[in-house]
């Protein structure tokens, strides 16, 4: 089990998480820093760790990161916005233990902490799903607890999607952190009973719907899909 006694960092932000990998956290992040941005605030959006890069003449480069920096109209140094980052795209314990490295949280609250005096609002993209570890007795989900944010669920709206967004919901709560919502990302043009299973979530998880996704989307399209003055009113904008 993964305990802290440490108290959590507070600020005006967000901690955006997923069913699973590849379920368009990524995405989801873009558009509320665009939609932020929209609205006259100042965003920057953070990958504390990164799994999956190239090296560059710049340094490690990977996707993800490079996505929300463009998204972001605040301009932060790469390792403010991206302290961890390592080149083999797997579980990120198993790539720092690669690298002998140890995915320190100190670090990432110094980061973090950085990029809250830069910024209105901090969009903190994680890794993977909600509970993949980090480090001993450290996963994403305490990374979470530990700055304090409330958090996104990204859906990713497929077979099996019931069952990994009710686990990730009661994991959100065992842990004390506040659901702020979820986003309800299509990807796949044809499931079979899709509102079917919108509507179940609707009903089940404890949360407000920001926003459906249709699949394929644009960073563009994403944002006309969110319901960004919820999110804002809840963080006092």
């Amino acid at each position: 089990m993964f305990t802290s006694h440490q108290s959590p960092v507070t600020s005006h932000g967000f901690f955006i998480t997923g069913t699973d990998t590849g379920v368009g956290k990524t995405l989801v992040s873009c558009a509320l820093l665009a939609a932020i941005a929209a609205h006259g605030m100042k965003a920057v959006g953070m990958k504390p760790v990164a799994a999956g890069a190239e090296q560059a003449a710049e340094g490690w480069r990977n996707e993800d990161v490079i996505a929300l920096r463009a998204a972001s109209n605040v301009d932060a140094p790469p390792d403010e916005v991206n302290p961890y980052c390592f080149a083999p795209p797997i579980a990120p314990h198993l790539a720092a233990r690669e690298a002998g490295v140890v995915i320190d949280h100190a670090v990432i609250a110094h980061s973090y902490a950085a990029l809250t005096r830069r910024a209105d609002v901090v969009v903190v993209e994680g890794a993977g799903g909600f509970l993949v570890p980090l480090a001993p007795r450290y996963d994403m989900a305490e990374l979470g607890r530990r700055l304090g944010l409330p958090v996104i669920l990204v859906v990713g709206i497929r077979l099996g999607c019931l069952n990994h967004a009710l686990l990730t919901a009661a994991a959100i709560d065992a842990r004390g952190l506040r659901f702020a919502g979820w986003v309800a990302n299509h990807l796949e043009s044809d499931m079979p009973r899709a509102e079917e299973n919108l509507r179940t979530l609707e009903a089940e998880l404890k949360a407000p719907l920001l926003g459906r996704v249709p699949h394929g989307a644009s960073v563009a399209a994403a944002v006309s899909a969110l319901h960004i003055g919820t999110l804002l009113a809840s963080i006092g904008h």
